[in-house]
């Protein structure tokens, strides 16, 4: 490595991108592409940074396969800022296996980062949960550079927030707000405060006995644990328990949900059988097929919940009585919109492709695309971009919020 490149990688570590560039800007060798690709990625041009990113692969020789596998994650992370949650995984796992071969421990771990991130985004929280410790075990977090530290803090903050568990989340977002601070990364301190206010904000509303109100994750554990019987709309489960000892999932039951959802916000009272047709089938006016129905899936309401709530007749309608309990609350979504989990994703302030959040969510690419279209004549979403470059955010400027870790250790560090 020569002089001027690393003056360039000192200028990258020190968040100098200008300096970056003023160094390396003329130069077309593989070291210079390759820090010219991270600059230009964290100035937010991500396009020309995955172009000049996959030069600089193509430029290192056959024996630099470390430098190459470097330039995949650094390519990889951009994919993941900019949502392209359809770039391979494979060559992630590739360069990830490529690094730890070659004893490149710190960069390996970003990669797995990348893998557990991107897992986080898809939905997939158990293997998340399963790959993150697997790397505590082979490579211990405090043997991390503050900036991969932070990082790894982040990520099991993530999974704690997902699992409802708020005491572990602050415990991780304390640490990383001390390595972020210690790395002197601007980017990753906010990425920090980002996900504390994320922390603190409204995550449900309780319903109960006629009254609602917001409250944030940490009243939701508080719920959970309370031993109420809770009808969770949000995650389309009805148990109790914070431990989830007796839970019994709807959410692939849409019209049980909503019975069971209605019934609980009317407890200790019951509903008539016009007002249940129409919050569960959404029809105006019952007729006597829409009653017939309703006897139906009334019936398989019982049958769900048996363990855990009573559904009886009444004069106009149907009851429920919980268990061994003397209480029913209902967890509501803050917002609720016929398109809430598209808003929901973009509202961490990422430019996401419609490809990528038919992906997260599991719906199809044309349902995604009619969503945000309806959004956006709604104005609360905006795109930019054409064709398979366009971008949805609900942000005016989408931007990076994670280091890229393409150079090694600089020489005298």
């Amino acid at each position: 490595m020569d002089s001027m490149i690393t003056a360039a990688a000192r200028a990258l570590a020190a968040g100098d991108l200008l300096g970056v560039l003023k160094r390396v800007g003329l130069r077309d060798d593989a070291p210079a592409l390759a820090l010219r690709g991270i600059a230009m990625a964290q100035l937010g041009d991500y396009d020309r940074a995955k172009v000049l990113l996959r030069s600089a692969a193509r430029a290192f020789g056959p024996t630099e396969a470390v430098a190459r596998a470097r330039c995949v994650v650094a390519e990889a992370e951009i994919a993941l800022v900019s949502r392209d949650l359809n770039w391979p995984p494979k060559a992630l796992a590739a360069a990830r296996a490529t690094l730890e071969e070659h004893g490149d421990r710190v960069n390996a771990a970003h990669a797995q980062h990348l893998e557990i991130r991107r897992l986080l985004l898809i939905g997939r929280l158990d293997e998340a949960e399963r790959t993150l410790a697997a790397l505590n075990l082979s490579f211990p977090p405090g043997q991390f550079p503050p900036a991969l530290r932070a990082a790894y803090e982040l990520v099991a903050a993530g999974i704690a927030m997902r699992r409802v568990r708020t005491g572990a989340a602050r415990n991780a977002l304390d640490g990383a707000a001390r390595s972020a601070h210690q790395s002197g990364v601007p980017a990753l301190m906010a990425e920090v405060e980002g996900a504390r206010r994320a922390l603190e904000a409204p995550a449900a509303r309780l319903i109960g006995r006629g009254a609602e109100r917001l409250i944030p994750l940490q009243e939701v554990e508080a719920v959970l644990a309370s031993g109420a019987l809770v009808i969770d709309a949000c995650r389309g489960v009805v148990g109790r328990g914070v431990g989830g000892e007796r839970v019994v999932s709807l959410a692939k039951r849409p019209v049980l949900l909503a019975l069971a959802r209605a019934l609980g916000e009317a407890w200790p009272g019951g509903l008539s059988r016009a007002v249940l047709v129409k919050r569960a089938f959404r029809a105006r006016q019952a007729d006597e097929s829409h009653r017939a129905r309703l006897r139906v899936e009334i019936g398989r309401l019982r049958a769900a919940l048996r363990p855990l709530a009573g559904v009886s007749a009444t004069p106009e309608g149907f009851a429920m009585a919980p268990r061994d309990t003397d209480e029913i609350v209902v967890l509501a979504p803050p917002v609720e919109d016929r398109h809430a989990a598209v808003i929901a994703l973009l509202a961490d302030g990422e430019a996401w492709s419609s490809s990528a959040l038919a992906l997260a969510l599991g719906a199809s690419a044309r349902t995604v695309q009619r969503a945000l279209e309806s959004l956006a004549e709604a104005g609360k979403v905006q795109s930019y971009g054409r064709g398979r470059a366009r971008r949805w955010t609900t942000t005016p400027l989408p931007g990076i919020t994670t280091t890229l870790l393409l150079p090694g250790p600089l020489p005298g560090d």
